[in-house]
């Protein structure tokens, strides 16, 4: 954010969609999440580079940053430098510093939070944090899946969907294969109403899954399916 010329932050350059996905793969993948100041609740204050540094060498923060994002091919453009915030500027510090009030304006955003570290916390294929047990597929040119394989077959299977709407009917990537139990069943979903988001269709049969586009669903073992006659 600070190497950009406006500070902005990833939920005000991408779709809330996009953003809710994003957010899920980074809070349950196996390592440590890194979450950036007021990332939890989509704080709207952007992040500049600021250094409190006065005379000449605020003079050569100030030469030196600019120089220094010339290295960015957008940044590099003419007008763009006269974006950039003074780095010794208290203005720019101040710009920066988080409302908190925000915390209960965007209480869609601290949901999704909340309910995705307590999943993590939570779920056991999960919390295992087993990078060497987790397995991911391309599944079209904005769309992938992971599956985290558990104990006796309870896996889980992310789907993360950053494009168009995508239909996975006959997809041949084994990953996506049921469970013991012969279907999946909607575990968790960014496109949550509670989440800000417009809901998740129902998997219709345990063949079939059709990934809504800027989201991510996670799926868990469902019921046991009777296989005779399919």
């Amino acid at each position: 954010m600070a190497n950009s010329a406006r500070g902005l932050r990833l939920h005000a350059l991408t779709t809330p969609g996009r953003a809710r996905a994003l957010k899920a793969l980074l809070l349950l993948a196996p390592g440590t999440p890194m979450l950036f100041q007021g990332q939890e609740f989509d704080a709207s204050a952007p992040f500049y580079y600021f250094a409190d540094h006065q005379s000449e060498l605020a003079s050569a923060v100030r030469s030196g940053r600019a120089d220094f994002v010339r290295q960015f091919p957008s940044i590099r453009g003419r007008g763009v430098r006269s974006i950039l915030g003074e780095p010794s500027s208290p203005e720019t510090f101040a710009r920066c510093k988080l409302d908190h009030r925000e915390r209960e304006l965007h209480v869609d955003a601290v949901a999704l939070t909340r309910d995705l570290i307590a999943l993590r916390r939570s779920d056991p294929v999960f919390r295992a944090q087993r990078a060497d047990r987790m397995h991911g597929a391309v599944l079209g040119p904005e769309a992938f899946c992971l599956r985290f394989f558990g104990e006796a077959g309870d896996d889980r299977l992310v789907l993360v969907n950053l494009g168009l709407d995508l239909d996975l009917h006959r997809a041949p990537e084994p990953l996506l294969a049921p469970p013991a139990t012969g279907s999946w069943q909607i575990m968790f979903s960014t496109e949550d109403p509670e989440y800000g988001g417009s809901g998740t269709p129902p998997l219709e049969a345990y063949v079939q899954l059709r990934l809504h586009g800027h989201s991510a669903v996670v799926l868990a073992p469902g019921k046991q399916v009777d296989r005779k006659g399919l």
